[in-house]
């Protein structure tokens, strides 16, 4: 019998390697026939003090609000006001152009990189209208939904695409690894799930302080399989702080199925069930069932119940980053057959099911945010872009890093006579 493909021996032994595939590669075809998805009307809301033995069912089903005619139904509706659906709809869609424009600047040579979130913008957004604006978030890159909910500037979120001369990180970080200290939005990190580790330790000193704000952090699937992940995990069963531990399961991790992540063999939802954590799957392109989730796990870690793990199941659209050709490892329009749909399609046939919104209110609403980010652009780059204009003057490379310069920094900076 003929060995499987994904199998390897060496002809001298029975051990055999198994290495995990994607169902299709770009030469096939994938309709996602093989997900199960579970009935709305499925998935119990338990009490916030529920036991997490008691609901391990969550990290295996899929926590969802939304059918598919756009109705809102189920445990887990809790009756969200159309003020903030309204919202939501109109920071995804804010989010959505936004990156549009960033990756036609990139494409024209006036910035160096980008990554979209394309598909993944409910997740950011209705997360964020569940928190407060006081609580602190560990960000990954995909997260810029967060920065333009909580309303941080366009014209300084472009310049730090831009790296010109007002951009606040100086030109230091990647374009799309923003920074915002009065937003509470810390510093994205390249180095993969160290947000993570971070989130969980400055959770655990706000709850040694008696403080009342909680922490909320986010990796991609891929990134579970790094250390500082289950290093998180361990500190947040075992001190139980204020902390939301978010997973985006977007189903690639660069050119990378989710599988090699773990994905074949369980959820990542689960893995939080070997630590004792609370864990939720939950469908990521649904506002309401984001929104929920998310609010349940900040009631539980504001009543002292400790961290909760989610996951929020979703497909990345777009390429990993302008560095990427998703057609090189995936069937060509994969994303236009996933099952679970656009988050801002959904929620907008949800609010005009709802008599609160229109195709004619949607249209208008394009256009008003092609004007504002025409106009917030056209600002931004009066400060600089890759190819023009003036950069972060470069004597700031030996600062904002200790409080007071080494001697050995204060010899380098000499040395180049600044």
């Amino acid at each position: 019998m003929a060995k499987n493909q994904n199998q390897f021996s060496d002809g001298n032994s029975q051990n055999q390697l198994y290495v995990p595939q994607p169902t299709a590669r770009p030469d096939g075809f994938n309709d996602f026939s093989h997900l199960h998805i579970p009935d709305v009307e499925q998935s119990d809301r338990p009490a916030i003090d529920c036991s997490p033995h008691d609901m391990r069912d969550l990290a295996y089903g899929l926590i969802r609000v939304l059918d598919d005619d756009g109705k809102a139904k189920g445990n887990w509706n809790c009756g969200v006001e159309p003020q903030i659906l309204l919202q939501g709809l109109k920071d995804m869609l804010l989010t959505r152009m936004f990156d549009e424009r960033m990756q036609t600047m990139h494409r024209v040579g006036k910035i160096s990189f980008y990554m979209k979130c394309t598909g993944e913008e409910a997740i950011s957004v209705a997360h964020t209208a569940a928190i407060n604006f006081e609580d602190m978030v560990f960000p990954s890159y995909r997260n810029q939904g967060i920065l333009l909910a909580r309303g941080y500037n366009l014209v300084d979120m472009m310049c730090q695409c831009l790296s010109n001369a007002r951009d606040n990180c100086k030109g230091r970080q990647l374009p799309i690894m923003y920074s915002w200290k009065k937003g509470n939005f810390f510093s994205i990190s390249g180095n993969l799930a160290t947000q993570f580790s971070q989130a969980v330790g400055w959770a655990m000193a706000e709850a040694q302080q008696g403080g009342n704000r909680l922490a909320t952090t986010f990796v991609g699937d891929g990134s579970t399989a790094e250390l500082d992940f289950h290093s998180a995990l361990n500190f947040a069963a075992t001190y139980s702080p204020p902390v939301i531990l978010n997973i985006t399961n977007n189903q690639w991790a660069i050119s990378s199925n989710q599988v090699i992540a773990g994905g074949e063999k369980t959820t990542f939802a689960a893995r939080g069930i070997g630590f004792g954590l609370p864990s939720l799957r939950v469908d990521g392109n649904d506002f309401l069932a984001v929104y929920a989730a998310t609010k349940w796990a900040a009631e539980r870690a504001r009543a002292g119940l400790g961290a909760t793990l989610i996951e929020y199941f979703t497909y990345r659209v777009a390429p990993h980053s302008t560095s990427d050709d998703p057609s090189a490892y995936r069937p060509k329009n994969e994303e236009d057959l996933w099952p679970l749909g656009d988050p801002i399609e959904r929620l907008k046939t949800h609010l005009i099911n709802l008599n609160e919104w229109s195709e004619d209110q949607h249209n208008i609403l394009i256009e008003k945010i092609k004007i504002k980010l025409k106009k917030s652009y056209k600002e931004a780059e009066s400060y600089g872009t890759l190819k023009t204009g003036d950069r972060p003057d470069v004597t700031t490379m030996f600062e904002d890093v200790y409080e007071d310069m080494p001697l050995n920094l204060r010899r380098q900076r000499q040395e180049m006579g600044l």
